[in-house]
């Protein structure tokens, strides 16, 4: 296994398991906002704060997912989707790490599950950098060539159909 598989899995499945808190506990806010109007110690940015915790919850998982595959299959092609799709994650989680600070700068009196929601954004913020950039060594690798690309057992150029598309001719039989 290569080093950057063996570091990227864990902290792909650690990532994946603090997405599915943060979405829990987003959820559960985003619910409370919903039935009662507020949330305790509520300011201007718990609500936008919650919103786009959900929504970098849900791309967040997304992006484990199809970072799971990429750890299966191990190929350029998977590589890119994953590194896109992580940078993605990263984006939205480093915006709701924005509003967790602003959040925790102008709120003093904020509830035991928003707390824990901006800690959880900002610990997944620097895993998933981390992870990203795994990601993005891996795809410069040179271990297999420019960027992991491995064709196959039967080589670059090859196909499938046979003695159809061979440039020398078959002696005859």
């Amino acid at each position: 296994m290569a080093l950057g598989k063996a570091i990227a899995a864990p902290l792909l499945i650690l990532t994946l398991l603090m997405y599915l808190i943060i979405l829990g506990i987003a959820g559960w806010a985003f619910n409370r906002i919903l039935d009662t109007g507020n949330l305790t110690g509520a300011n201007s940015a718990t609500y936008p704060f919650v919103l786009l915790s959900l929504i970098a919850g849900v791309v967040g998982i997304a992006s484990a997912l199809t970072g799971l595959h990429h750890l299966k299959a191990w190929r350029g092609e998977s590589g890119a989707s994953a590194g896109a799709s992580a940078l993605i994650a990263w984006l939205l989680t480093a915006l709701a790490f924005g509003l967790a600070c602003k959040e925790i700068h102008t709120s003093k009196f904020r509830g035991a599950k928003i707390k824990t929601l901006e800690a959880f954004i900002i610990m997944v913020t620097f895993f998933q950098l981390l992870y990203l950039a795994i990601l993005h060594a891996g795809l410069h690798s040179s271990k297999y060539g420019p960027g992991y690309y491995n064709y196959g057992a039967r080589g670059y150029g090859d196909h499938e159909l046979g003695d159809k598309h061979r440039t020398t001719a078959a002696p005859a039989v």
